[in-house]
């Protein structure tokens, strides 16, 4: 019997597709993630559907839209009844770890999350911080509530772990999710990262507004530190000589603005916020392929599951995309359902409406409750500078693209309520899923988005 094959997760926090050299920028230094591409598949169109970190995480691990697994915002508690992959691969015999950041136990970010239902099915190994970006002061929990240090800076020390855990299952089918927390803010990496980039040669990209080349650069310099984390974890994995029994998969939760449009980082509608990297290399993936099929958060989990042939259930939301990363005829849909409740977090801060939109192959639209609000030719405007929402020579496209929205909405039961209408849920969730107070930080600090930096 074929032995079952692995999957090595790794997901960064706040990374954009654009901040890749395999997808045409020359400004960043990528090259571990350069040569994953090219010894498998990327896809050039995924797209956060919820562009934000704990909608997302949830997602990715359920294979459900918010609307079923029930986060709509950072610092609640994913709820009891969600079947995660952890248990997927668990119960189909693979040794499961989890390393990282977490996000998905509750406002306490910096709380011990103890064995049981709340480790989702991660129950070999666990080195798990909930959320914290203190890159040169973290720590994370493993069976004891008592934190452990880390001694230099965070995603060399996961790596570390990730690797450990590797050697020694690497004898036993396993699945193993790296969840790094860079290049989140604060923008912080160590002196020999952060001299590659002298921020007076950053190029901006054309609708940036304001010069952000400082934190562009130190954007780049974590994001080249990744890169090398993950080759790494590669290099290890053909050095033990199960890499071609191994499905590696790099991706992100969610883009940075960084600029671009006159905004900062995540919960917007534009290119630079949905937009993330998605790469896999493995056992029936063609070398140096791209499919430009959508593939959206809802969509990895049913993807993965089948790459690996390993079963799960039946109520997952997303579609099975497998057949199109391995090149051959497979599902291809039409547009990709991106949204924000805007509960909580920069959005309430910046004063961002709720909004709901789809993303083409070609195009972009979002509308608020106050009706469409942007309308971009990705094809002819790739860095969106001319909103068409109001051109008469767009009218039918426009059209189509709230037919798509309606029946996006319609499918999954969204009723677009107002931001309030979502606190109010997560409310009800009670004390453990949304405490009143956490470490000073109210409830009303958590509406406001204090504690969703």
């Amino acid at each position: 019997m074929a032995r079952p094959t692995n999957l090595l997760f790794i997901f960064a926090d706040q990374m954009r597709a654009q901040a890749l050299g395999c997808s045409g920028n020359s400004a960043v230094s990528t090259p571990y993630l350069d040569g994953l591409a090219s010894e498998g598949v990327r896809a050039t169109n995924a797209v956060s559907s919820f562009p934000v970190c704990c909608p997302y995480r949830a997602s990715l691990l359920t294979g459900n839209h918010v609307f079923r697994n029930g986060m709509y915002f950072n610092d609640i508690l994913l709820p009891e009844h969600n079947h995660c992959v952890g248990s997927m691969y668990s119960d189909a015999g693979y040794a499961t770890g989890y390393v990282g950041k977490w996000h998905l136990d509750g406002p306490n970010r910096w709380g011990y999350t103890p064995p049981g239902w709340r480790r989702r099915g991660f129950d070999d190994y666990w080195a798990v911080c909930n959320c914290d970006h203190s890159y040169f002061n973290a720590f994370y929990y493993t069976e004891s509530p008592d934190p452990i240090e880390i001694d230099g800076y965070e995603p060399d020390h996961q790596t570390d772990l990730a690797m450990e855990f590797v050697r020694d299952r690497r004898d036993d089918p396993f699945c193993l999710f790296l969840s790094y927390g860079t290049p989140h803010n604060p923008l912080v990496s160590p002196d020999e990262w952060a001299q590659r980039y002298d921020p007076l040669e950053v190029p901006l990209r054309p609708n940036v507004e304001g010069d952000h080349r400082a934190d562009i650069a130190a954007y780049y310099s974590m994001i080249s530190n990744l890169d090398w984390n993950v080759g790494r974890l590669v290099d290890l994995l053909r050095e033990l000589e199960i890499l071609d029994d191994t499905l590696v998969v790099f991706t992100s939760d969610h883009g940075d603005m960084l600029g671009s449009q006159n905004q900062e980082r995540k919960q917007r509608p534009w290119e630079e916020s949905i937009m993330v990297p998605f790469i896999a290399r493995g056992p029936g993936l063609p070398a140096s392929t791209e499919t430009d099929v959508l593939l959206t958060t809802v969509d990895v989990l049913p993807t993965v599951l089948a790459l690996t042939g390993t079963p799960g259930p039946d109520d997952m939301d997303g579609i099975d995309l497998s057949a199109r990363l391995r090149g051959e005829d497979g599902p291809d849909p039409e547009s990709a359902y991106i949204m924000d409740v805007c509960a909580a977090g920069e959005a309430m801060r910046y004063d961002l409406p709720e909004w709901r939109g789809v993303r083409t192959k070609t195009h972009t639209y979002t509308c608020t409750r106050d009706g469409g609000w942007l309308l971009y030719d990705n094809a002819r405007d790739p860095y969106q500078r001319h909103n068409l929402i109001d051109d008469p020579s767009a009218r039918g496209v426009r059209a189509e693209l709230e037919a798509m929205v309606e029946g996006h909405r319609e499918a999954l039961g969204d009723e677009f309520r107002e931001a309030e209408h979502y606190l109010e849920i997560a409310k009800r969730a009670g004390p453990e899923a949304c405490p009143e107070t956490l470490g000073g930080v109210t409830r009303d600090d958590l509406e406001k988005g204090v504690a969703n930096e």
